[in-house]
């Protein structure tokens, strides 16, 4: 049997294969699943080959060579690996201390690492689910409130398609230097909070009341990243109460409005 093994044994199209074995000096061609590929070089040992296009996207074939003499010899397996593609996300964003990631698409069960701009690429184990990967996405601090960072996918088998999965990172909104206005009132007053940072992607806006009521998913109007305008809870109990405001990127501090 002139062949003893290839080494990779798995690999994806372009890659270069070495046949290994004893009297393959007179191979004239390899067979590579029902492909008939010309050889790169040929050794007594040693014969070379490239993975051709027309491989299938993965799975097992078999590779064996054919001599001059007219024989073919015995065949053994090698595993096409498939390119990754990446198709959909599951968070659209992420705070800047980073978090949990999944990654919608194909190609992932030989592992390989998710890649989230140029930050540290993140390993993940082979063997996993074929159509979705769950990381730890890396920490990164936008320059400004946000911004926007490509995810893509490597394995053995190559690289997925930039452009087709993106991911925000966001900073916390802060009402440290807010002011209301007004800044009192009766219950159930609309007021604008102003200068602020970082109101992108709101998600929540919550007052919190003298009695510890935390009312949410108050209604807001976004005039800028600066500045919204909302209304205290028509429910609030008199005395200091406070807003907080959510985003992507975490929950801001206080800021005061008292219930008159």
């Amino acid at each position: 049997m002139p062949i003893t093994t290839l080494t990779p044994n798995q690999g994806k199209v372009g890659d270069t294969i070495n046949i290994n074995g004893t009297s393959l000096g007179t191979t004239v061609s390899v067979n590579f699943g029902g492909a008939v590929v010309a050889p790169a070089s040929v050794s007594n040992t040693l014969v070379t080959f490239v993975v051709p296009t027309t491989a299938p996207c993965s799975g097992q074939v078999s590779v064996s060579v054919n001599l001059s003499n007219g024989t073919r010899s015995n065949a053994v397996p090698f595993f096409v690996i498939v390119a990754p593609t990446t198709t959909g996300l599951g968070q659209t964003c992420l705070p800047a201390g980073g978090g949990s990631l999944t990654v919608f698409g194909t190609g992932f069960a030989a592992g390989g690492t998710v890649h989230v701009g140029a930050l540290t690429p993140v390993a993940f184990a082979a063997g996993g689910n074929n159509t979705q990967v769950t990381v730890t996405a890396p920490a990164h601090t936008p320059t400004g409130c946000f911004d926007t960072q490509q995810v893509t996918v490597t394995t053995a088998g190559g690289s997925g398609t930039a452009g087709t999965t993106q991911v925000d990172y966001y900073n916390a909104p802060s009402l440290a230097a807010a002011t209301l206005a007004p800044a009192t009132g009766p219950a159930g007053t609309e007021t604008t909070i102003s200068g602020a940072t970082c109101l992108i992607g709101i998600t929540d806006v919550t007052f919190t009341d003298s009695a510890a009521t935390a009312f949410t998913g108050l209604p807001f109007t976004p005039i800028d990243a600066t500045s919204i305008v909302t209304t205290v809870p028509a429910a609030a109990a008199a005395g200091a109460g406070t807003f907080t405001v959510t985003t992507c990127g975490g929950t801001s501090g206080p800021a005061t409005f008292t219930v008159t």
